[in-house]
């Protein structure tokens, strides 16, 4: 099982040739594929009309998703709280808690995103960055 986050998502539906779509199902080898809300709610949100809002929208409500628990707020928060405290940032909470619910489920996160990176640096997160 893994975790895939926006950032992939993004490449691999404005990838109009397939390539990054291919290259991400090799790199997955029939894993099982995990999203989060909050990859659901940044997916939406860059939405560019009607059309693309109905077509992502039913393709999002096809996916698997790893729900939040009551500590995963806690756990995101407490990781932007340690980075701060060491001098560290990230670009948006949001990360945060995308690798607090990856943590939470033991899960392999795939990203294009160095926040991530950087997140692993203080906690157990099992992540790999895409370079493509």
């Amino acid at each position: 099982m893994a975790v895939v986050d926006t950032s992939v998502w993004i490449a691999v539906f404005r990838d109009h040739s397939g390539g990054r779509r291919a290259t991400l199902l090799r790199q997955l080898r029939d894993e099982e594929v995990f999203l989060t809300r909050f990859t659901q709610l940044e997916l939406l949100q860059g939405t560019r009309d009607e059309r693309e809002w109905g077509v992502l929208t039913e393709y999002l409500d096809s996916q698997s998703y790893l729900e939040l628990t009551g500590d995963t707020w806690t756990g995101a928060a407490r990781i932007y709280f340690d980075l701060r405290r060491r001098g560290r940032s990230v670009r948006s909470p949001i990360d945060c808690c995308i690798a607090q619910v990856a943590i939470e489920y033991g899960q392999l996160l795939l990203h294009r995103d160095r926040d991530f990176e950087t997140i692993a640096g203080i906690r157990p997160l099992r992540q790999e960055r895409v370079h493509w």
